[in-house]
């Protein structure tokens, strides 16, 4: 059975429910997906409206993404939502308990995520925690050695999967020398081919079997000195053949100014390239409408890693979250003594 062939896109929406100029967009652009931000959130009721009419206007059971990673980057918050620390954070904390906490804290984000219509998140983020890596991104890391984050990043991954929502790993093939916030710049990596393999490239190799990942936009100077990772075809063959990595690729948020160009441009490259999905996470028509022209449908290759992914998607486990809550509560208390 050949699989179907979506836009190669996932989208933001602007607010809290859809609008009727989005609906009628999405069902004409036929988007892979969609990625909630804070903007997108306010009640439990709320967020299951939004994520129940977004189905809805594609008239399938698309996938819903969300970064849900803790501490700063987490768009379910207090009131309604736990608050969780900063991974490096919880990691550092629990020391040698660390995978089986970060194992447990996962599967419970997973039940949080699942109960309001979201079965994707944006983790486990794998890159290396180094000691010039950008603030923007070190404590959302698990550590410094690769062997370590390669364990925590499998144990989270695992989580979500039991809980039933699919991981996208990121941010391929490593972010961790970052010296700059690629929100803003583009930050160009210097060290050679052997270190990378040895040390930022390891985690990602170790996890290549999870169903989606997340590109970097990064320069990697030592394979191609011109293109950030996620618009460059010899970085995206790295990340293929000697990482291995199999399953869907998306771009990470092409509005990041480490792109340059226009949001047509960022889009027609990072495809071009070999990126399987252009992520666009504003949620502005305009914007969206140009995203989508220039990245079109996606070919069969594409498809066929799309669905692969979504066979990994399933209904959680039929684990007991409350003694779950209580294990992690005991694990952490012990970390804590």
């Amino acid at each position: 059975m050949t699989a179907p062939r979506f836009g190669a896109t996932i989208f933001g929406c602007s607010g809290l429910s859809l609008t009727a100029a989005e609906r009628a967009f999405y069902r004409e652009a036929d988007p892979f997906g969609f990625i909630l931000f804070a903007r997108n959130v306010e009640t439990p009721d709320q967020l299951r409206r939004l994520t129940a009419d977004l189905r809805d206007s594609l008239g399938r059971d698309a996938p819903i993404l969300m970064d849900q990673e803790g501490g700063r980057v987490q768009r379910l918050r207090a009131p309604h939502w736990r608050e969780w620390l900063p991974p490096l954070d919880q990691v550092t904390q629990g020391g040698a308990l660390a995978p089986q906490i970060m194992a447990l804290r996962s599967r419970l984000m997973a039940a949080e995520l699942r109960a309001v219509g979201v079965d994707a998140n944006c983790a486990p983020c794998a890159d290396l925690a180094l000691p010039e890596t950008h603030p923007f991104l070190k404590n959302r890391c698990y550590g410094s050695d690769p062997a370590l984050v390669a364990q925590i990043a499998r144990s989270v991954a695992d989580g979500f999967l039991a809980g039933g929502v699919l991981p996208v790993i990121k941010h391929l093939p490593g972010h961790g020398r970052s010296t700059a916030d690629t929100h803003h710049d583009l930050p160009t990596v210097t060290v050679d081919r052997a270190t990378l393999h040895a040390q930022d490239f390891a985690p990602f190799a170790a996890l290549n079997d999870l169903p989606m990942a997340m590109t970097a936009h990064i320069v990697f100077a030592a394979y191609d000195a011109d293109h950030p990772a996620t618009q460059s075809p010899e970085m995206i063959r790295v990340i293929r053949e000697e990482i291995g990595f199999a399953g869907l690729l998306m771009t990470d948020d092409l509005n990041m100014q480490a792109l340059s160009g226009t949001l047509a441009d960022r889009a027609a490259r990072s495809i071009a390239a070999g990126c399987d999905i252009a992520l666009h996470c504003k949620g502005d028509m305009d914007e969206m409408q140009a995203v989508a022209a220039a990245a079109g449908r996606m070919g069969q290759a594409t498809a066929d890693r799309a669905a692969a992914a979504l066979l990994r998607r399933r209904d959680p486990d039929t684990a007991d979250l409350a003694a779950l809550e209580a294990e992690f509560a005991a694990l952490t208390g012990a970390a804590h003594g």
